[in-house]
């Protein structure tokens, strides 16, 4: 309960109960999983397989109602497993239907790693965050238990105080945490912490030049901070989070599966296989 009053002034609106945009007959496809978070949440998601998989990916949401419903709704599973990829879908604590645990919500991304790997352990995992499933992880990765070997970031802030201070009681509300919890802080500093990057491959930042929550500039910053291969690919004109309903939708979906395609050769021809 503590952990949910101290959430409330940044996530309040979007910690509700949530509704699943599948159909019954749908869910068939699907497969639910539990995962125990450091955290202290049970994280909630939902995994589908098919045959032969090159990798399984992993979704990790933008900050909103729909949780893990917003790649449900704009079509991530499809694409990823029509291109030859498991799928994991999941709610970041107090999101959807994953219960509360603390703000180390890089915990739980860490920790759906892990089951994605105990699901398929011969096939690496990869990671797609988009905006809070993005930022959070810049700080999984540098955790040398993560499990992930690759990873797409887009359209996420540097730091939290650059994000929240476009939102005047969240911002105030996140200066008295830095000050009580000095440590922590620097713990989760995105921009800092991104150059500690361990075991990944490789880092894809996709980021709109139009994004009116995130400006280009960030991502520009992100790569240039981080110490493994990375790369900054743009769309033109695309809101925050948006860009699968942007005009550049094909080339964004192209990209996705080329990047996760070449990800999957330089595993295998670096692995004893």
């Amino acid at each position: 309960m503590i952990y949910k009053l101290i959430k409330y002034p940044f996530f309040g609106k979007y910690m509700v109960k949530w509704r699943n945009p599948l159909s019954e007959d749908e869910m068939k496809e699907w497969e639910r999983i539990d995962v125990k978070s450091k955290s202290g949440a049970t994280v909630k998601g939902f995994y589908s397989s098919i045959e032969n998989a090159k990798a399984t990916i992993v979704l990790g949401h933008p900050m909103g109602k729909e949780a893990k419903g917003y790649f449900l709704k704009r079509g991530y599973p499809e694409l990823l497993k029509n291109n030859g990829y498991n799928v994991i879908v999941f709610d970041i604590n107090g999101f959807g239907e994953s219960n509360h645990g603390s703000f180390s919500f890089f915990e739980d991304i860490i920790a759906i790693g892990k089951k994605a790997k105990e699901l398929q352990p011969n096939i690496p995992v990869g990671y797609h965050g988009i905006s809070l499933g993005a930022q959070w992880a810049t700080i999984a990765f540098a955790d040398e238990t993560h499990p992930y070997n690759f990873a797409i970031i887009e359209s996420t802030a540097t730091t939290l105080l650059e994000f929240w201070n476009q939102y005047p009681t969240p911002y105030k509300a996140l200066r008295f945490l830095n000050l009580l919890l000095p440590k922590y802080r620097k713990k989760i500093e995105m921009i800092e912490r991104i150059k500690e990057a361990t075991n990944l491959q490789s880092i894809l930042y996709i980021y709109s030049k139009s994004d009116e929550l995130i400006p280009y500039e960030m991502g520009e910053r992100f790569h240039k901070n981080t110490s493994i291969p990375s790369e900054l690919w743009s769309v033109p004109n695309a809101k925050h989070a948006a860009i699968m309903k942007s005009e550049s939708k094909d080339a964004y979906q192209d990209k996705i599966i080329d990047y996760f395609d070449e990800s999957v050769k330089d595993y295998l021809s670096s692995s004893d296989f």
